[in-house]
């Protein structure tokens, strides 16, 4: 009896335990600042920016004028980007539309000595380890043009029009968990959107509010 009121409390302690974890990542990702910049973003032409790649080539977002482009925001540590990647999600998009002719930019705004951010060879290594198809890997470590789209959370997601406009920013999906099950029963609003525009529509939702791990600015 005693064994077992032990292990029915280990087992709520560490329930509990898992649950403040989520409670803090979402506080710590919580910006009213950088939330409401995001959201005043979405229909407005997308902020211009030049960014170095993983493999020391340079891209401007004018590079891609005339094209649907897509920016993600990303942190290989955090839950929320390995639920999507290790259940093969995110690739699958980028594969998808990159096939399409779709942009994929990947974009790291972790600071130096924080999470996420990595050196050149790492990247490199763990983009082949993910079988990730974007574009390009840019990296933004003093968060510039990170805090110019209000990206705030891993994954934070940017739909950007052949006209320049962002039309869709947000969260990949509708469902913010870290758990690969709810992918299957989420609403992808990338898809959604990226689908909309290749057909002449407006995507079905325009903005939402981005969950994930905070971003690791300076």
């Amino acid at each position: 009896m005693h064994r077992f009121q032990n292990r029915l409390a280990s087992k709520t302690a560490q329930l509990l335990s898992v649950s403040l974890c989520f409670v803090l990542l979402a506080l710590a990702c919580h910006d009213p600042e950088m939330e409401a910049r995001s959201q005043a973003l979405a229909g407005q032409p997308a902020p211009a920016f030049t960014l170095p790649d993983s493999n020391g080539q340079t891209h401007s977002l004018s590079d891609f004028s005339g094209q649907l482009v897509v920016l993600e925001w990303v942190n290989f540590d955090c839950p929320y980007v390995r639920k999507h990647y290790e259940s093969g999600n995110m690739q699958a998009l980028q594969e998808r539309y990159t096939e399409q002719g779709v942009t994929w930019l990947m974009i790291n705004s972790s600071a130096p000595g924080k999470q996420g951010n990595f050196e050149p060879a790492e990247i490199n290594r763990r983009l082949a380890a993910h079988n990730a198809h974007p574009t390009a890997y840019l990296l933004d470590p003093d968060g510039t043009v990170g805090r110019s789209y209000g990206a705030k959370a891993t994954p934070h997601m940017y739909v950007i029009s052949t006209e320049g406009k962002i039309v869709y920013q947000g969260a990949i999906d509708s469902i913010a968990s870290t758990d690969q099950d709810d992918i299957a029963e989420a609403d992808n609003y990338v898809d959604q959107a990226l689908h909309a525009v290749m057909a002449g529509e407006s995507p079905p939702v325009a903005s939402t509010s981005a969950y994930g791990c905070s971003v690791k600015y300076l």
